[in-house]
């Protein structure tokens, strides 16, 4: 965690492309790998770990659990359960943001192409060079390792300032745009990091980005060869004078968790702004008003978290106050999914409930409009939907979506009490079929209601009632009639 504890860094997960534009692929018989991916599926994602004695080693863990190895005679398996000496590989970066990877213990480089992959190259040539595609959800919070501060828009300045001590409101959301081996920073309102620190429409040649690791953190390496850092009192993101990274060039990605507003049915806003007691009684948002939700991993159950750091927690007398530093049972808040309003039940077993005065508190047995709130997602206006067999995508020829893509569309999420449209690039919106497929071309907003249940995962329900899933053939469909793996999206 960074010493301001807001998120965790997330760990970095990848394909890698050999010369021949094929991916490293981990085959579930036999343990086997080659080079034979055409795309970035399941198979073809590995996880980076570091060994905690010596940051320079890594391992490399296949989607199985299992470890890339290489003995003397530079033959090359992916068996191992726990990485043994002969999984220890150095990461040599290239100039143009390639990998050759060494085995530590022989010293060998590993390469080739198709089922003939071995580790005995001594010296680097093209089929010993790997291109690496993250396969992080490309959304992120971006943190400066050296002032331990994240990264966000600030639209006044028309550039990217790296001075928050939280990563709050949709100005910190970043997305990282791939394109021929190369990452564009996208900020909320489309326009893209130019080197100089300015914020351009065009995707070009200064706002590409080589990505490089560096004691497993990321660097941002631009056309010239210089590096992306914080510039100035305000954190000016732009391109160096460094040729070399040292910390003042090295960022952690980290999940950016949902942030939400509510709205109680005295029509305003849930806010901290009067101190402890969590009330609806403000009528604009500002970060007072602004919560980040985030899904325990074992319960499901969500917890608030405050700008200020601290949770929503149930006191004596079923009141809401923002006085929990850490997580524990009292934060935890199960949230009942009624379309276009939800409900919040507290650790008692009641449900939050907002009193006369705007107070909330957990002391009612059953759900009325008291107990409703409106709850609007704000950090998430470029949508990109990732499902268990790849990224949401139009389909090549038709007006169906995909959902079993190694490159991803970004769609805008428009508000709408409760309820949400979804509008593809060309301004036409998403709807349900009579048949179930979900098309990318309506003329009409439809509805569809988002519901958060899963850590960093949720479904989408249509106004007809029924998730959006993948069906086995890799199409987007709104038929799905309970939320399993085909219906949960990385978002």
């Amino acid at each position: 965690m960074p010493s301001n504890g807001v998120s965790r860094a997330l760990k970095l997960q990848f394909g890698l492309i050999n010369h021949e534009s094929r991916y490293l692929t981990a085959e579930a018989f036999g343990f086997k790998v080659n080079a034979s991916g055409t795309s970035m599926k399941k198979k073809q994602i590995w996880t980076l770990e570091q060994d905690e004695q010596d940051g320079q080693v890594v391992f490399l863990r296949s989607h199985l659990g299992r470890y890339l190895a290489s003995d003397k005679d530079g033959k090359v398996t992916c068996a191992a359960e726990k990485p043994d000496p002969d999984c220890r590989f150095l990461i040599v970066a290239q100039s143009d943001g390639r990998w050759a990877l060494q085995s530590e213990s022989y010293l060998r480089y590993f390469g080739g192409s198709a089922d003939h992959l071995s580790c005995f190259a001594q010296v680097i040539g093209e089929p010993e060079l790997w291109a690496v595609h993250l396969a992080l959800h490309p959304q992120a919070s971006l943190l400066s390792v050296a002032r331990k501060r994240y990264a966000h828009l600030s639209a006044s300045d028309g550039e990217i300032s790296v001075d928050s001590n939280i990563p709050w409101g949709v100005d910190s959301l970043v997305t990282l745009v791939y394109l021929d081996g190369k990452y564009s920073l996208k900020t909320c309102d489309n326009r893209f990091l130019s080197n100089d620190g300015k914020l351009v429409r065009e995707n070009t040649g200064s706002t590409g980005f080589t990505l490089e690791l560096k004691s497993g953190k990321l660097t941002f390496k631009d056309c010239d060869g210089k590096y992306l850092t914080p510039v100035g009192p305000t954190g000016t993101l732009r391109s160096g004078r460094c040729s070399k990274p040292g910390k003042d060039e090295l960022f952690d990605l980290e999940e950016s968790h949902p942030q939400v507003v509510f709205q109680a049915a005295n029509k305003r806003f849930v806010s901290v702004k009067q101190g402890v007691s969590i009330s609806a009684n403000q009528d604009v948002e500002t970060d007072m008003e602004t919560f980040q939700m985030e899904i325990d991993k074992e319960t499901k159950k969500a917890t608030f978290r405050t700008n200020g750091g601290s949770y929503w927690t149930l006191v004596t007398h079923g009141e809401i106050q923002s006085t929990a530093i850490d997580v524990e049972a009292n934060t935890m808040f199960d949230i009942e999914w009624r379309e276009h309003r939800v409900a919040l039940k507290a650790s008692n077993g009641k449900y939050v409930c907002t009193k006369k005065n705007g107070q909330l508190s957990a002391v009612s047995d059953s759900v009325g409009d008291d107990e409703l709130f409106l709850m609007k997602l704000i950090n998430r206006p470029m949508l990109i939907l990732r499902g268990e067999n790849g990224f949401v995508c139009h389909h090549k020829s038709s007006n169906a979506l995909d959902a079993n893509r190694s490159v991803y569309d970004i769609f805008s999420l428009i508000f709408n009490d409760g309820a949400y449209n979804i509008q593809s690039m060309s301004g036409r919106f998403w709807y349900v079929s009579g048949s179930g497929l979900v098309s990318s071309d309506g003329e009409k907003p439809e509805e569809f209601f988002l519901e958060f249940l899963e850590h960093g995962r949720f479904a989408i329900k249509g106004s007809n009632g029924k998730y959006l899933r993948g069906d086995q053939g890799g199409t987007l469909m709104g038929d799905g009639t309970a939320v399993d793996a085909s219906s949960l999206w990385e978002f």
